[in-house]
């Protein structure tokens, strides 16, 4: 992202390709390119340069005559796109022209010279491999990842169609042991674009799945793109990063980045609004009752936040005002949440109407509570009445054991249940007005050795992602339940774990606790769907988490373990659960067609 050194130098390389003169081994005016390659995304002016992205338009400023140019073609977006103008040269005479709907984007852009980078592969074995988009799986993942991340999505048809782009070049990585996509980046060869004389390229949409596991996915699709791009003679790797991103900034500096003097100018519009917008004064609403006010506010509801801290809002729509907790809203009645917050009553509701829940008993300190774990070998213990994972521990297979898991649940609630332990995979259904909208597997945290750090530490920044990708609401406790997780499989939290060895660190997999959720809502088997829907109309609560053990989301069998009556909507995304939520409170507002989402680059 540099400005050239001469402006005099360019405009005579863009008369030389308006004649056609070859200017490097491929050669080529623009329109020879466009001709030879029609799904090309490069856009067919020799002097006003736009790239095609997908999610939007790179618009290379310093490839135009005039700020007004610049300011009419970065001000040409569609609905839900977005357009980046990049080296802008005069970024104030732009502004100048549309003072009302352009800003200066307040990021830094890093340079880095690829001859003189360490590009070398790390000696330790990573657990995923980067490699090129490959499959039209690619690039559907690729859409996932950009939606987990709040960006603005590219269609996948897009990026299939241009996975061999000279000008565009799309990396992924991919998980060794599930074959799950997990991070993805793209680049734009600049010589490839308008036969830059500078020989430059950038970096843009690096997003890693905020669910990925392993340390290090980022820095090793950066790596590799910048290895890409220095083997084909390109002189240096720009990219941009928030002014205030100081974790990644750090670690780009570490790398070899160097600050250039480079700026970029973009739209004011829904999508930027927080990188042109002053923070609000005073504290935020969390995710989850935040995903739900600006749905509202998209559809032109009234907020009225009430109580930051605890997530309470009011929304008011014409002459209806309903006031929420996060996903609890007064539509919920008390009987309904009564009967969701003890797990006795849960079970007991959805036994009689004939759907299948694991066996439990209280816990009493009896002799029938050794008796019920040595009859089921294994159970769960957790209280009454919780949420957010505290004080569960799952898979407890001595007595000993037993007694210090009741002892951690009764600090949550004095009556704590022994439950039977169903082997299965975790699965969380949204059910929003007694419709199913979403659907989840939820893992329980694993770490992965490198032959160096101790067990403790891999949890510590393990830890530091879940909570970094989470906004504050996920990390693993290094509690009493860690440790036991961690025993059972044979180790110690100062134990050395071997490089590449995974292990689970907590059997729960609630996501305040370290897990993470991959979304499942397409598979789900139709018996699966009914049971949850049936589960709903038996509490009789129209938005609730219905949290089921199953062998596998695509067949019958289940168990219904609870019921939680304030589910995590922001938890499910890109699937529509803050929207269900709002079309519920407000059958007849309007929900607009754009996404509202996050930077793209």
């Amino acid at each position: 992202m540099s400005v050239p050194k001469d402006p005099g130098d360019l405009r005579d390389q863009r008369r030389k390709k308006a004649s056609g003169l070859r200017l490097n081994k491929r050669g080529g005016s623009l329109e020879h390119w466009a001709a030879r390659a029609p799904s090309s995304p490069m856009h067919p002016s020799n002097s006003e340069v736009v790239v095609e992205c997908g999610w939007g338009n790179l618009v290379f400023a310093h490839t135009y005559d005039s700020a007004s140019a610049v300011a009419r073609d970065l001000e040409a977006e569609s609905r839900g796109r977005r357009n980046i103008a990049i080296y802008v040269r005069d970024p104030h005479v732009v502004l100048a022209h549309k003072p009302q709907h352009l800003f200066l984007d307040p990021s830094h852009t890093f340079r880095l010279w690829l001859a003189n980078a360490a590009l070398a592969r790390p000696l330790r074995l990573l657990p995923f491999t980067v490699r090129r988009l490959r499959t039209k799986a690619d690039a559907e993942a690729i859409h996932r990842i950009y939606l987990a991340r709040g960006m603005v999505p590219a269609d996948p048809a897009f990026v299939w169609a241009h996975r061999a782009s000279r000008a565009l070049t799309y990396f992924v990585a991919e998980d060794d042991a599930s074959g799950a996509i997990v991070g993805t980046v793209m680049g734009v060869d600049h010589a490839e674009a308008f036969e830059d004389p500078e020989q430059g390229s950038s970096l843009w949409c690096l997003a890693v799945d905020p669910d990925a596991y392993a340390p290090g996915v980022g820095q090793m699709l950066v790596k590799t793109l910048a290895a890409h791009y220095s083997a084909r003679g390109r002189a240096f790797m720009d990219l941009s990063v928030l002014h205030d991103n100081n974790e990644a900034i750090s670690l780009y500096k570490k790398m070899g980045f160097k600050r250039v003097p480079v700026f970029a100018v973009k739209c004011k519009n829904a999508i930027n609004e927080p990188l042109f917008v002053n923070d609000v004064p005073g504290p935020q609403l969390n995710p989850y009752a935040q995903i739900i006010v600006d749905e509202a506010a998209r559809r032109g509801i009234r907020v009225d936040v009430l109580d930051a801290g605890h997530g309470y809002f009011r929304l008011t729509h014409g002459a209806r005002s309903i006031t929420c907790r996060e996903s609890l809203s007064e539509l919920t009645s008390a009987i309904a949440m009564s009967r969701c917050q003890d797990k006795r009553v849960t079970s007991k509701l959805l036994a009689e109407a004939g759907l299948r829940v694991p066996e439990q008993r209280e816990a009493d300190g009896s002799d029938a509570d050794r008796a019920f774990l040595k009859r089921h070998k294994a159970v769960v213990v957790k209280p009454a009445d919780g949420e957010q994972g505290a004080g569960i521990s799952v898979d407890v297979r001595r007595l000993r054991d037993l007694r210090a898991a009741i002892k951690r649940a009764r600090a949550e609630d004095e009556t704590v249940l022994i439950e039977e332990y169903c082997p299965g995979e975790d699965l969380r259904i949204v059910v929003i007005g007694f419709k199913v909208v979403a659907a989840a597997l939820r893992r329980p945290p694993e770490i992965v050795g490198d032959g160096n750090a101790t067990i403790r530490a891999l949890i510590e920044k393990f830890s530091r992602r879940r909570s970094a990708a989470t906004q504050g609401e996920s990390r693993v406790p290094l509690d009493g339940e860690t440790e036991r997780c961690v025993a059972q499989a044979g180790h110690k939290l100062d134990d050395v774990l071997p490089a590449g060895q995974r292990l689970q660190v907590r059997k729960t997999a609630n996501l305040h606790t370290g897990g993470h959720l991959k979304d499942v809502t397409a598979t789900l088997h139709p018996a699966l769907r009914t049971a949850a829907e049936r589960a709903a109309r038996v509490l009789d609560i129209p938005v609730t988490g219905l949290d089921f053990l199953v062998p596998d989301v695509t067949a019958s069998a289940y168990v219904i373990v609870e019921a939680n009556e304030r589910p995590g909507l922001a938890n499910h995304e890109p699937q529509p659960t803050a929207a269900s939520f709002v079309d519920l409170l407000f059958p007849l507002s309007h929900s607009p067609e754009d996404p509202h989402a996050q930077a793209a680059d």
